[in-house]
């Protein structure tokens, strides 16, 4: 449906704009004057701007905007005050359409309200865009409207989303330096033994004395990278090609995501964050109103470990013929036993949420320093392999010069 750029006057008298989805110009008209906005000038989303604008200068950034989570969670936290603070939800919706500067959100959110205004529910209207709500947004935004607390949920979900930004914030902010330090590492060795390396070995080829054996190897890694380096990365290409062929296979899914929670110490860290999302997720589903069958099945959805979503699969269907939670999940051997201890006390004493909200505060704890102590070893393990890389093409270079001068004397 396409999307309308308008500006207009509202029913207090004060300019506004904003955009609104419809099926034509006059069709939009008419949806502008059940909200109570008089337009005084409507067009297409980007054809008013172009028009405005001197020559050819139109902002194509617009339409690669994406929406991160961050957006959603502002976006949550706002549409939450708004509900509490007794306002109707389509002017809550209009108000926050009008603050909003992701354009791609804010013509969501528009034609999100305007199906509200028709008489659909918002959760339903949500539905209809999976890339921007996820199941378990419009899950708790259903939860909330069928309890009535609406206002309560959506301050919930804003917290939660929260949540989630600042965990992936943290793993990616743990993950980004050693990865630059890496690909600079990379570059100046390729650098050195591609291009310096060359020009000084050169002096070697006329030696009828035996090289050094260092020297000669690094000789040969740097003829190699220098004369077939488009056969390398043909077979680094083809290897990639074949393992991402074999990686979105079942058995390759299931091997690849096994080994992930098993590597040395980020298998700990990859784990960990995956109970956090786990038990935080669950908890906030429940306490939603959410019931515990249909917060498994979304749980499971979201989590993108195909051997915990397994383990996940199995509870269902065992909680589905009367079990508890804890009891598979303490089988499956792939939770901690702290979890899976904490999770049945819940159970036992009717506070299952509290204990999945202390179990994603402990977890969350654990990863931030299990990523703080992991970024500290990394750094001088870093430096150090790159200091024995300088150190060994240095040695290898001053190696063959050293027995040149002992035999000058």
């Amino acid at each position: 449906m396409p999307v309308f750029e308008y500006v207009g006057i509202d029913a207090k008298g004060k300019q506004t704009k904003g955009i609104i989805d419809a099926e034509n110009d006059r069709a939009a008209r008419g949806k502008l004057r059940k909200i109570n906005v008089f337009p005084t000038s409507i067009g297409l989303q980007g054809a008013m701007t172009q028009k405005m604008s001197l020559g050819m200068n139109v902002d194509f950034s617009q339409y690669f905007q994406r929406v991160g989570i961050k957006d959603i969670a502002l976006m949550t936290r706002q549409l939450s005050a708004l509900l509490a603070a007794n306002i109707q939800l389509v002017d809550a919706l209009t108000a926050l359409i009008e603050q909003i500067d992701n354009v791609k959100l804010k013509t969501v959110l528009t034609q999100v309200r305007d199906k509200v205004t028709e008489g659909t529910k918002m959760s339903d209207a949500m539905r209809g865009h999976p890339k921007i709500f996820t199941d378990i947004y419009v899950n708790m935004v259903s939860a909330g409207e069928n309890s009535g607390a609406l206002d309560i949920v959506m301050q919930r979900l804003a917290d939660f989303t929260e949540s989630q930004a600042r965990l992936k914030s943290k793993v990616i902010s743990a993950m980004i330096y050693p990865l630059i330090m890496s690909i600079v590492g990379m570059i100046l060795v390729l650098l050195l033994v591609t291009y310096v390396v060359p020009k000084v070995t050169k002096i070697f080829e006329d030696m009828d004395a035996t090289l050094p054996l260092p020297t000669q190897f690094l000789m040969f890694v740097s003829g190699v990278l220098s004369n077939y380096w488009w056969a390398l990365a043909i077979a680094v290409a083809g290897i990639v090609y074949v393992v991402r062929r074999y990686l979105r296979t079942t058995r390759g899914r299931e091997w690849w995501d096994q080994k992930k929670l098993n590597f040395p110490i980020f298998g700990n860290v990859n784990r960990m964050v995956a109970v956090s999302r786990f038990s935080r997720t669950l908890a906030t589903l429940l306490a939603s109103g959410v019931p515990l069958l249909a917060a498994l099945d979304i749980v499971r959805n979201i989590v993108d470990n195909s051997v915990l979503k397994k383990v996940l699969e199995e509870t269902r269907d065992s909680v589905k013929e009367g079990q508890s939670v804890s009891e598979p999940l303490r089988r499956s051997k792939q939770f901690p036993p702290l979890v899976t201890h904490m999770i049945g006390i819940g159970e036992k004493t009717g506070e299952l949420e509290k204990m999945l909200e202390r179990v994603a505060a402990t977890y969350d704890n654990e990863v931030e320093n299990a990523l703080s102590a992991l970024t500290t070893l990394l750094e001088p393990l870093m430096i150090l392999v790159m200091a024995g890389v300088v150190s060994f093409i240095v040695l290898s270079i001053l190696l063959p010069i050293l027995k040149l001068n002992q035999l000058g004397t």
